[in-house]
Parts: structure tokens; C-alpha cells; sequence
């Protein structure tokens, strides 16, 4: 490990005409040093477990035609998910002569609010939350709608994402367009 080099040629005289004897400095040898580190680099790194995968656990409806379920109008909320992070829903079914009152916008500050508000007010057996996204909205959007469901506690089977008609995604564009949402 270290050595120190101790020869000098001879013994010590002192005296006029005596040269000095050179000092040599000890020399450490680091190669045990970095075996000991590699060592303990490849314990930590075999022995670390790396962090779990964490899933949302959700139940897909099956596509059987004959077990479609149906949902009360005064239970039912349909989100509906827009591009440049909007979010529009409407309670119940959607009628023609009431659009401009039953079809709103908010952000994703605001959803959380009107959900547990749904929740609140609505029988646990009849609350259901229909999500529905259209072809501009990112799958940031619909994995951060799913985080707002778990967050509320709304319990799984009381929403579900659904394909959007071609009637809500006119009803999306023509709001956009109203807004100047590029």
C-alpha cells in the first residue's frame, strides 16, 4: 500500500566536506483505493431497486351490445376535452333549443370544483362522468382528466371515456372559434 524509501547509502557522517543525503518523499499506491471504490460503486448499484411503474387501475365497458347501460340525465356530466387545454361539459343530454345555457367552458383549475360539486349533489347510483375527447385535445389532457377523477374520489365505474359525436365536436369548433382559441 504505502512505501517509504528509507535507503540512503550508508551511514551518517556529519562534518565538513560531507555531502547531504538526498530525502525522498513516500510514494502511496491509490490501486487498492480504486478496487475498494469500484467495489463498493457495483454493491449500491446492484442491491438499489429502481422505482415501481405506478397504473391507474380502470374498468373498460365490454362491447356487448345487449348490456349497455344507461345513465340518468340528472346524474350524468360529459366532459368533453378541447385543444389548447380547454375543457367544455354540460348535466344531462344536450338540447338543441338550450345550447348556449347547457354547453360551457372552463380550465382545469375550475373542473376539479365541478366535479365534486356533481358528486356532492347527486346519488352515488346515479352519478356518472362521460369523458370525451376531441382529435385536437393531447393525451396530457385525457391522463390529467383521469388524475382529476382519482383526486375527487370518484369511484371507478362512474366514468367512463367515450367517443365524441360529430355534433359536440361541431358544437367545440364553433366555441373555439367564438373564443379565438387557435
Amino acid at each position: 500500500m504505502a512505501e517509504i524509501d528509507t535507503s540512503s547509502g550508508g551511514g551518517h557522517k556529519k562534518g565538513p566536506g560531507v555531502k547531504k543525503a538526498k530525502k525522498l518523499s513516500t510514494r502511496v499506491d491509490l490501486t487498492p483505493m480504486v478496487d475498494l471504490g469500484f467495489l463498493l460503486l457495483t454493491f449500491f448499484v446492484f442491491t438499489t431497486t429502481m422505482s415501481q411503474a405506478t397504473a391507474m387501475n380502470m374498468n373498460e365497458p365490454k362491447e356487448d351490445k345487449d348490456q349497455i347501460l344507461k345513465v340518468k340525465n340528472s346524474g350524468a356530466m360529459t366532459i368533453l376535452l378541447g385543444k389548447g387545454d380547454q375543457v367544455y361539459y354540460y348535466f344531462g343530454q344536450l338540447e338543441a333549443d338550450k345550447l348556449s345555457e347547457e354547453f360551457k367552458s372552463t380550465s382545469f383549475k375550475e373542473i376539479r370544483q365541478l366535479i365534486v360539486d356533481k358528486k356532492k349533489a347527486t346519488p352515488i347510483d346515479d352519478l356518472m362522468y362521460i369523458i370525451k375527447s376531441d382529435s385536437k385535445s393531447t393525451f396530457k389532457n385525457s391522463i390529467d382528466i383521469l388524475d382529476e377523477m382519482s383526486i375527487c374520489g370518484v369511484p371507478p365505474g362512474h366514468y367512463a371515456e367515450v367517443d365524441i359525436t360529430p355534433a359536440e365536436q361541431e358544437l367545440i369548433r364553433q366555441t373555439e372559434i367564438a373564443n379565438g382559441i387557435q
